[in-house]
């Protein structure tokens, strides 16, 4: 989360807080201890219940603009109620919840850990140990969470807030630090912390204009797996966001572009289609060199519809850096290397977006901004979207989902966030009022009036 809010703010207005960004964090990281040790009375027992309070605010405003933005993304609805459903276990509301919360949380360390392992040791990217140490430890959270010990039940959640607290400050402590070695033209892909998979390469270095209004949109095209596929056999979740099985078999991965006319389209592709036949697929599911193939970089949209068919899928960006963008696609055209899960359409989409966004929501006020942001739940949503494509991969389902929220982020379709409760809120009053219509139209055929 700290490291999206810092691209999209910029690294001409970051490197100059360095020091404060690095502050906050030891800070932080000190906060943190106290609520792990509860050093201060009731310090454990404040940041729980702001934690709680966040969690379910969080929840409950995300949830209320995705319906009344009409939204149909059922992972995304669950994961806003889930948010108040344990926001308010966490306060304890209606009733103390000790033993629930300690299941919770061992349940979420236990699955993503084990999410985290399996697919580090499937796909073997680089620095793929780190990562499957990093799910081992998330078990091990998980089992002290269900034991009780050494961290009895009631004090569960305090302890994950502190370790919540403790991972955000060493991330603005460490790129307060690095912050301090990036030049006035360079790329904040240049530091370590975007770097963790080897996708970028070369950091270009560019104009740092400020992001403005284009008139040309930059667009992402998505054709998901489900949708590039006929007659597919439906597996949840697994066909949105991996892949899908058609009738015959075989698998459908999906593709993903980014378009900016009339001179940059981006879009990677294998040179010689791979068979995605399921005896082979795992195979070719590890990062190693040896499922490196020679690429392609297609010419245009026009030219992929007219080759197969049209993306099911569109997000548009006004607000964006073209001449970052130029110079993020002169250098990784280079190169048209292609991996499946190391160097793949959807990785070069998400990687071109973040340098056309890097420094968007660039301020002279950049606490303000930079604070405002980490309040915003769609860049928690596409801060946790980024977060599970490092440790797996960028799929077309996870890019089309990430550039939704980030373009929220970006480019708020309307007022704002009040805007959009007062929109909702509008709607409902209207299937309200059509409703009660509806009866009283009911009601006087009935009768015989109408």
């Amino acid at each position: 989360m700290i490291r999206l809010a810092v691209l999209l703010v910029g690294a001409d207005a970051m490197r100059r807080k360095w020091k404060l960004l690095a502050a906050i964090g030891i800070v932080w990281i000190v906060l943190a201890v106290v609520v792990a040790a509860d050093m201060v009375d009731g310090a454990s027992r404040t940041a729980t219940w702001i934690f709680g309070y966040f969690l379910v605010v969080e929840g409950a405003v995300t949830l209320l603009m995705m319906i009344g933005a009409g939204g149909s993304n059922g992972v995304l609805l669950a994961r806003a109620a889930g948010l108040v459903v344990l926001g308010c276990l966490i306060l304890d509301f209606p009733f103390e919840n000790s033993i629930a919360n300690s299941v919770l949380f061992g349940l979420a360390f236990l699955v993503d850990g084990f999410v985290r392992l399996a697919t580090a040791w499937v796909i073997r990217y680089r620095r793929w140990q780190v990562v499957a140490i990093g799910g081992l430890l998330e078990m091990a959270l998980a089992v002290i969470c269900f034991s009780s010990w050494p961290i009895p039940y009631y004090k569960t959640v305090p302890f994950c807030v502190a370790v919540a607290m403790l991972i955000t400050g060493w991330n603005c402590l460490r790129i307060g630090l690095l912050l301090r070695h990036v030049g006035r033209d360079a790329s904040l892909s240049a530091l370590p912390m975007f770097t963790l998979r080897s996708w970028r390469g070369h950091a270009p270095e560019a104009p740092t204009p400020v992001a403005r209004e284009a008139r040309i949109p930059l667009v992402v095209h998505v054709w998901t797996p489900v949708g590039s596929a006929e007659d597919v056999e439906r597996r949840p979740l697994i066909d949105r966001y991996i892949a899908a099985v058609d009738g015959k078999g075989v698998i459908s991965t999906g593709h993903a572009s980014i378009e900016l006319q009339p001179d940059i389209y981006v879009s990677h592709y294998p040179g010689v289609e791979i068979d995605h036949s399921p005896d082979d697929f795992g195979a070719l599911l590890k990062a190693s060199g040896d499922n490196d193939v020679k690429g392609r970089f297609q010419p245009s949209y026009a030219y992929e519809v007219s080759q197969w068919c049209e993306a099911d899928a569109n997000v548009k960006f006004r607000r964006y850096d073209a001449a970052k963008l130029a110079a993020w696609w002169e250098v990784y055209r280079r190169d048209d290397t292609y991996n499946l899960t190391d160097r793949n359409c959807s990785i070069a989409v998400a990687l071109a977006l973040d340098a056309a966004l890097e420094g968007a929501l660039y301020s002279r006020f950049v606490w303000s901004r930079f604070l405002l942001l980490l309040l915003n739940p769609d860049l928690w949503l596409a801060a946790t979207l980024r977060f599970r494509a490092e440790s797996m991969t960028w799929t077309p389902g996870l890019v089309l989902d990430y550039a939704r929220a980030v373009r929220r982020v970006v480019e708020p379709l309307d007022r704002g966030y009040v805007g959009r409760l007062q929109d909702t809120a509008r709607r409902w009053h209207e299937t309200r009022e059509v409703a009660k219509l509806r009866r009283e139209i009911e009601a006087a055929s009935k009768d015989g009036l109408v």
